[in-house]
C-alpha cells in the first residue's frame, strides 16, 4: 500500500481583503484547510460545524467567528443568519458532510433523509441567503466541495452518491443564473482525502465488503486510482483558493476531479 503524504502544493496567489467567506464543516479535514487558506487570504471566515468547539478552535487560528449547527436541524438557517449579523457573504464553501456505508435494502431511511438535508438542503438554502449579496456587489464565489461519487457511483453508499449528484445539478443551476451577476459556483470533486471522515470509513467499509479494516485503504480507496496515495486536505484548498482567483473568473459551471485518475477508467 502506498499512502503517504503528498507535495505540499503551489501556492496561490490570492487577496480577498474585505471579503467574507462562510465554511462549512470547518471544523476539521478539508473545512478546516480552506477556512485557514481563506484566512491567509485575508478574508473574513466565519467556520460553521456541528461541533461547536472544533469550530472555535479553527476561528481561533483564522481570527474568524464560529458558528456550531447542525444543518440538518431545525432553526439552522436562522442560527446561520445571526451568525452573518451584518454582514454578508463574498464566498461560500459548503463542505459539511457525511458518510453511512450499508446496502440499499438496509439503509435507515431516515439516515438517506439527513445526509440529503446536511449535503443537498443546506448548500440550497445557504445559496439562497448568500447570493443577493453577491449579486448586489456583482462578485462571488460558489465551491462545492462534492467527490468523485458526484461523478462515479459506489456500491454501499446511495445516500451519499445520491446527495453528491444533486449537489452537482444545484451547482451548475446557480452558475447558469450566477454568470450575469459575477458570481461562479463549481464542485470540486476529490477521492479520498486524509480526513476524519474518510478514517471513520474504514471499519464500515471493511464490515461491508467483508475484508480486513488494513485492506480497505489499498483495496478500496484507493483501488480505482492511478496515483496510489490519499489526497491532503491542503491540495484541496489550495484548489479552492484558485476558483477565488481573477485567473479563474471564466472557470463555472464545471466539476474538477482530484481523483488520481479514478475517472480515468
Amino acid at each position: 500500500m502506498t499512502a503517504q503524504s503528498g507535495a505540499v502544493p503551489h501556492v496561490v496567489h490570492l487577496d480577498l481583503s474585505g471579503r467574507t467567506a462562510l465554511v462549512t464543516g470547518g471544523g476539521s479535514g478539508i473545512g478546516r484547510a480552506c477556512a485557514l487558506r481563506l484566512a491567509a487570504a485575508g478574508a473574513a471566515v466565519i467556520v460553521v460545524d456541528r461541533n461547536l468547539e472544533a469550530a472555535r478552535r479553527v476561528a481561533a487560528e483564522t481570527g474568524g467567528r464560529a458558528v456550531g449547527v447542525d444543518l440538518a436541524g431545525p432553526g439552522a438557517m436562522e442560527c446561520l443568519d445571526t451568525g452573518i449579523s451584518d454582514t454578508g457573504v463574498d464566498v461560500v464553501v459548503n463542505n459539511a458532510g457525511l458518510q453511512h456505508v450499508s446496502p440499499v435494502q438496509d439503509f435507515p431511511a431516515e439516515r438517506f433523509a439527513y445526509i440529503q438535508k446536511v449535503m443537498v438542503e443546506a448548500p440550497f438554502l445557504i445559496a439562497r441567503r448568500t447570493l443577493p449579496h453577491m449579486y448586489a456587489r456583482g462578485w462571488g464565489r460558489i465551491i462545492n466541495i462534492s467527490s468523485v461519487h458526484g461523478l462515479r457511483a459506489s456500491a454501499f453508499k446511495s445516500a451519499y452518491v445520491s446527495a453528491k449528484h444533486a449537489l452537482e445539478g444545484l451547482s451548475k443551476v446557480i452558475a447558469l443564473e450566477g454568470a450575469a451577476h459575477g458570481v461562479t459556483a463549481n464542485c470540486i470533486n476529490p477521492a479520498y482525502v486524509r480526513t476524519p471522515l474518510v478514517e471513520g470509513q474504514i471499519a464500515a467499509q471493511a464490515a461491508s465488503h467483508g475484508i480486513p479494516e488494513s485492506e480497505v485503504v489499498e483495496k478500496i480507496m484507493l483501488g480505482r486510482a492511478a496515483i496510489k496515495r490519499l489526497i491532503e486536505p491542503a491540495e484541496i484548498a489550495e484548489l479552492m483558493a484558485y476558483l477565488c482567483s481573477p485567473a479563474a473568473s471564466f472557470i463555472t459551471g464545471t466539476s474538477i476531479a482530484v481523483d488520481g485518475g479514478w475517472t480515468a477508467n
